[in-house]
């Protein structure tokens, strides 16, 4: 056996140089997904924060395009939502056996703009989380088992989320998932009416605009459509909110672009202000007191740090600002000035097939002739994120469960001369790097450069 590793003090993992932290993850962590972020320019050593601006360890500035895939709406660092959590700092942070004097007025501030009659919420720390109480709290009310989701989904990774996650990459090494969970086309109505029939599934859940499926927008008067159906056989509606919700597709929610009114809504990402790991499953009051009504049924789902106090302090003030500053509509305006750059720069590219998305989540679709097509598929769009990374100090990413998209998802907070970067920064790397093997060529010098 080999000699065990030393502790290692915060002040001195703080101290360590770039390629040192880089070693200590691949010796402990995640050896494979280290390699992949190397090959793209993604092991960089990010050492502060704010707002849009992030700066690695030489002092270079990077603007955030991709947000923490919805996480930070707010922005990094959130000056307000950073002191919220330090206003608490003195209060007990964990204490099961009492009821946190601001887990109520969380709920309470949830409830104010959650859609429909969604009024209870359960908290917890994460989106996957979320979605396992929703999916619990299906089943306990209804007394059905089956479950309805969209291909193309993402819900999460945990057993129950990946059972209704609709990408056998994911799913098909952990089988057998949970049983009864049917899989429907996203957007296709008739499909879905179709597998509601027999009146034996106790929720569809679905997401407004498929986020990691490549930021795919359902037709007009689907998600209508879909809670009409749901209502006729007796079934619940989840929506997943977890990345479209707190005003990211200019709405504070994204059902509410179609008036939609669930059962259940999850969310996570942005409620704790890009500062706290927070999320919640929220319900109509009729739905929880069915599943979890009354002293017996009460405790059927907890959690160790659901409802801890500096989660629940940034989850107010993120509220807060939401609403007081109005991102909503910053992000329905400023995405339409995406979008638009976007669809101009698209319209004069051979290699963009289709932008599309709503308010400030939007995905920019690869297209690659038939050479090196398979390819393509999985590292077009990693390598055009590898070049504005490298070439234009731009973070972004693909969405995984369609690798070909890349996803632009900035905070809220994004500026005008922002934007205007961002589309000059991605004319450049689309016009300077014909096809596949034009960007990945590209890609590579850059990265040899990087590394001399």
């Amino acid at each position: 056996m080999g000699a065990k590793e030393e502790i290692i003090t915060l002040e001195q993992a703080l101290d360590l140089e770039r390629d040192d932290s880089v070693a200590l993850y691949k010796r402990h962590v995640n050896p494979g997904l280290c390699t992949l972020l190397g090959i793209i320019g993604f092991d960089r050593r990010f050492v502060e924060a704010h707002g849009m601006t992030v700066r690695d360890d030489h002092g270079r500035e990077y603007l955030d395009f991709l947000g923490g895939y919805g996480a930070l709406n707010f922005g990094h660092n959130h000056p307000e939502i950073v002191e919220a959590v330090r206003r608490v700092e003195s209060m007990p942070n964990i204490l099961q056996a009492s009821i946190g004097c601001l887990v109520g007025p969380l709920g309470a501030s949830l409830a104010a703009i959650l859609p429909g009659e969604v009024r209870r919420s359960f908290f917890c720390s994460s989106g996957a989380e979320a979605v396992e109480g929703a999916l619990k709290l299906a089943r306990i009310a209804t007394g059905r088992t089956d479950l309805v989701y969209a291909e193309g989904s993402f819900h999460g990774k945990s057993f129950g989320a990946l059972s209704v996650t609709g990408r056998a990459k994911y799913q098909t090494p952990f089988e057998p998932l949970v049983p009864g969970c049917h899989m429907v086309p996203y957007g296709d109505i008739e499909a879905l009416e179709a597998a509601l029939a027999a009146r034996e599934c106790a929720a569809f859940i679905i997401e407004p605009i498929q986020g990691e499926g490549g930021i795919v927008v359902p037709p007009d008067g689907y998600l209508s459509a879909a809670a009409a159906a749901c209502r006729a056989t007796g079934t619940l509606l989840i929506v997943d909110e977890i990345q479209t919700g707190l005003g990211r597709t200019g709405a504070v929610f994204a059902s509410e672009h179609e008036d939609v009114a669930p059962d259940i809504v999850a969310t996570a990402k942005s409620l704790g202000g890009g500062v706290m790991p927070a999320g919640a499953f929220s319900a109509t009051a009729e739905v929880w007191d069915k599943g979890f009504g009354g002293t017996e049924k009460c405790t059927l789902h907890t959690s160790t740090f659901g409802g801890n106090a500096r989660a629940m302090a940034a989850g107010l003030k993120s509220i807060e600002i939401l609403m007081r500053d109005d991102l909503s509509s910053a992000a329905r305006e400023k995405g339409e000035r995406l979008m638009a750059g976007l669809e101009r720069i698209a319209s004069g590219s051979g290699l963009i097939k289709e932008v599309r998305g709503r308010g400030l989540m939007i995905g920019v679709e690869f297209y690659e002739p038939r050479v090196a097509k398979k390819l393509s598929a999985e590292y077009l769009a990693a390598s055009v994120a590898g070049l504005l990374l490298q070439d234009h100090g731009v973070i972004t990413a693909y969405t995984l469960n369609n690798p070909n998209v890349i996803r632009l998802e900035p905070p809220l907070i994004v500026t005008d001369a922002q934007i205007d970067h961002l589309l000059d920064a991605f004319e450049q790397v689309v016009s300077k790097h014909h096809g596949f093997l034009g960007v990945m060529a590209g890609l590579g010098r850059t990265m040899v450069s990087r590394r001399r």
